[in-house]
């Protein structure tokens, strides 16, 4: 079986990280993405931030020691929220999932918190068998779709 191992972010990431993030079907899927994802100077200014803040963990997904997405929780509202970004060629390979494991055990906070596109039914798979229940749905713009989209919310107590 592959290797999923979680890593510090590198510089050398980036680009493709950036790659995997302007993806056309992966970013519709996530929908609820940046204004413009092939705007470069907006990413690096995000990744920039998000680097540096106390109150981010981030990391790099990898595969067989590849670079395959990332992983992160922060604060919003006072609520911890993960999010995490798969890379699509490794889509259906358990990825996600096994980075998700890694990732909670190595950030203890409860409740977390998680949102995906009401379609997303592979993310949702992915954070309901992690142990994730849905609590509710919200209905906002989602700029990779442009137009309003339903969002389901999850936590994990």
């Amino acid at each position: 079986m592959a290797e999923v191992a979680l890593r510090s972010i590198e510089d050398s990431d980036l680009d493709a990280l950036f790659d995997q993030m302007r993806d056309p079907v992966s970013v519709r899927m996530a929908a609820f993405t940046a204004e413009d994802p092939d705007d470069r100077a907006a990413f690096d200014a995000h990744m920039a931030k998000v680097r540096t803040s106390p109150d981010v963990v981030l990391r790099a997904v990898t595969l067989d020691g590849r670079l395959v997405g990332s992983i992160s929780c922060f604060v919003v509202e006072g609520d911890t929220e993960i999010t995490y970004w798969i890379d699509r060629p490794v889509w259906g390979r358990g990825v996600a999932g096994r980075a998700l494991a890694l990732f909670l055990d190595a950030v203890t906070v409860r409740p977390l918190h998680a949102r995906a596109a009401g379609d997303n039914l592979g993310s949702l798979g992915v954070l309901r068998k992690a142990g994730f229940a849905v609590i509710g749905t919200e209905t906002s713009y989602a700029p990779a779709r442009n137009t309003e989209s339903e969002e389901s919310v999850l936590r994990l107590d």
